[in-house]
């Protein structure tokens, strides 16, 4: 929310304080993800979508050893593509950015929308390797993420102040899909991690790349799915490089 100063009046808070508190606001179940335009102060809906985070690993430790100008490099590259790669997926219906953390919604309504889904993990997990690739070539130091995805239910409703607003997404859906991405590419864990749920709406071609863990009683599913074709050019641009260093030594 971008800010537009206007001092705060207490006695106008204790008002909108009791109007929220008192209303009858309705929060209607609804299959698929209807339009913000949709949202008004007194109203919500209750949605079954799919959320995916990506986060970086280790990245309180990055600033410390980068200049601010290569670190501003890095983090506009790696926002700047995620959000490129998400918002070119029809069924991405929300992408919000907090820190080096990037979250989207899906519309979920089919077990195709879930396997789409797990599709825009995957090229986000291969940008992350080309990105590593090119940030090698210039000498800079590579990153590492994490990507959690779940399938769930949450709250879809709109909160903020006059002209301050914004849509808020509350629930098990985003819940988990940011405890799903905090366990991801650490503790030998693969880079993808989903919630049983989701992994039970994949379509069984894309259930077989997972492994199923435990840790005390929560289970979860990862894998290291990757885009071919994002792959494919990486594998491409790596062995030009090794054919151009091994000409170099002749």
């Amino acid at each position: 929310m971008q800010t537009n100063f206007k001092s705060y009046d207490f006695n106008k808070s204790l008002e909108r304080l009791d109007e929220i508190l008192s209303s009858t606001s309705t929060f209607d179940e609804k299959n698929s993800i209807p339009k913000r335009s949709d949202l008004t102060y007194t109203n919500g809906f209750y949605v079954k979508c799919s959320a995916l985070f990506v986060d970086l690993r280790g990245s309180s430790k990055i600033p410390k050893v980068l200049q601010k100008k290569v670190l501003a490099k890095i983090y506009r590259s790696y926002i700047n593509e995620i959000v490129a790669i998400l918002n070119g997926f029809s069924i991405c219906k929300e992408i919000n950015i907090v820190g080096d953390c990037v979250c989207a919604i899906f519309e979920s309504t089919s077990k195709t929308h879930i396997d789409v889904v797990l599709q825009a993990a995957a090229q986000v997990n291969s940008l992350i390797s080309i990105l590593n690739y090119k940030l090698g070539k210039k000498g800079y130091k590579t990153i590492k993420a994490g990507i959690g995805l779940s399938s769930e239910h949450v709250l879809m409703f709109k909160a903020g102040y006059s002209t301050i607003n914004d849509v808020v997404w509350m629930g098990d859906a985003v819940n988990q899909a940011s405890k799903m991405c905090s366990k991801a590419n650490k503790n030998e864990i693969k880079q993808i991690v989903i919630t049983p749920l989701f992994y039970q709406d994949l379509c069984e071609d894309s259930q077989k790349y997972f492994t199923k863990s435990k840790f005390f009683e929560e289970e979860y599913y990862h894998c290291d799915v990757a885009d071919m074709d994002m792959n494919n050019w990486l594998k491409e641009q790596r062995i030009r490089d090794a054919q151009i260093q091994q000409k170099s030594l002749w």
